[in-house]
Order: structure tokens, then sequence, then C-alpha cells
């Protein structure tokens, strides 16, 4: 069903935000060892600006935009998660992963923003707009979320017993 390279593809996984929290630390860190068996997997926790809290909803989006921009390089397959994006369930992100792979993607980032949300300048550069859910989750949680959903996709990919429809 799936035609897949792992090898020549790497995963970043990049979150605007504080560390991960403790209570769910561990949950996080055992989804992204598991991700490692499939491909290379990098997590980038992006500092809130220093003096976010003096600024402006706009202000501060177009800050955390403005360095989302500068990180990016153009090799990266950019999927910023988005309470706007398509929803997928879980087989259709497998496909998403492989189709990307083998379009030649050599990195996909999937990015989490800020409180507020993503800059209009980075949704724009985004490849894909991906809405995890219509429910609204903390942002702990939905790095919990995105990583075991990534680690479900690969064990779809290799037909594994992990994931059962």
């Amino acid at each position: 069903m799936f035609v897949f390279f792992v090898d020549i593809m790497k995963i970043e996984f990049w979150s605007i935000g504080k560390q991960h929290d403790a209570g769910i630390k561990s949950s996080i860190e055992d989804y992204s060892k598991r991700i490692q068996k499939y491909c290379a997997l990098k997590w980038e926790i992006i500092p809130v600006p220093k003096n976010a809290a003096m600024l402006s909803e706009y202000d501060l989006k177009r800050q955390e935009g403005k360095m989302i921009l500068e990180w990016l390089d153009k090799d990266t397959t950019l999927i910023a998660l988005d309470e706007y994006g398509k929803e997928m369930d879980s087989i259709a992100l497998a496909q998403f992963i492989t189709k990307k792979t083998n379009m030649g993607s050599k990195k996909l980032v999937f990015l989490i923003g800020g409180a507020f949300g993503l800059d209009e300048a980075v949704l724009k550069k985004a490849d894909f707009k991906w809405s995890l859910s219509q429910l609204t989750f903390p942002h702990q949680l939905a790095r919990l979320i995105l990583a075991e959903q990534v680690y479900r996709a690969f064990t779809i990919i290799k037909n594994e017993k992990y994931h059962h429809k």
C-alpha cells in the first residue's frame, strides 16, 4: 500500500512556548523515541519573545513569525498546525507523509504556533495547514498528540500492529 524511503527523511517538531511540561514530558519522549526507529526526529522549542507580555496579539504573532521564517530553509516542507487547517484521519496522515517523501521532501517541519496561533506570513509560507481537531487543546497536549499521531502514521506505513481500525 505504501512505498516509503524512511532513511532519507527528517522530521522536526517546532513549538513556540515553554519546554515540555514535566507531567507530559515522558510521554512525548516515549513517542519521539519510537518515531526515531523510522526517521531522524528533532524537537525545537522556540522561546516566546522576552517582551511578550508587553506586545499586542498582532505584534507577538508577527515577532514569532519573523523568527520562524528566518529558521526555515528552502528544502523544508512546512506543515502548520492551525485550527482552520484541514483535518485528517491517521491513515490520511500516513498517506500524506508517504506522498511528501516520495515527492522528494527531505525534511518535514510540523509547527505548533504560540498562544495566539501563527502569523499570517507563516501560514502563507506553509505547504500544508493541518488541524488536529475541532477541539481546542493546551499546547503541551497538542505536542503529545502530534508525536503520537506521527508515530501512528509510521506504524500504518510499515503495516505494524499499533493502529487498529
